[in-house]
């Protein structure tokens, strides 16, 4: 993903939810696009409550809209070569056809930028045999 920094990205809500450290994200994807901020069909104080806990300073939110319209604003508000949206599922997937954006799977925006998805940092913690303190 790095490198292409005339690029508007957009995270739907549930997306952010899976990784480690959504702030780290932010940070990271700031250095390589113009625009980043997030879609939900959440109600608005449910986005700005996440995003206020986890230190995330967006440029766009969808606010009282809906993904769908959300979108088209941003697109439409922000010029730039590329608009990209991060989602979880195959309803994600379509609606960024719909509104010409580009789809990325939570997964693979991951893998692509080396970030840590939260199931991971679970799993890590589950695999590691237990330390014990019994042993002379």
């Amino acid at each position: 993903m790095n490198g292409d920094s005339d690029m508007t990205l957009a995270f739907e809500l549930e997306a952010l939810k899976e990784l480690a450290s959504p702030e780290t994200v932010f940070e990271d994807a700031r250095s390589w696009t113009e625009y980043i901020g997030v879609v939900s069909e959440k109600p608005t104080y449910v986005v700005t409550n996440f995003t206020r806990k986890n230190r995330i300073r967006q440029d766009f939110f969808s606010g009282p809209r809906g993904k769908q319209e959300s979108l088209e604003g941003v697109k439409g508000q922000f010029d730039t070569d590329r608009h990209v949206f991060v989602g979880v599922d195959e309803e994600d997937e379509r609606l960024a056809e719909t509104v010409d954006w580009e789809y990325l799977a939570i997964e693979d925006a991951a893998e692509a930028a080396d970030w840590v998805l939260a199931a991971n940092v679970e799993t890590e913690e589950a695999d590691t045999e237990p330390v014990r303190d019994d042993w002379p």
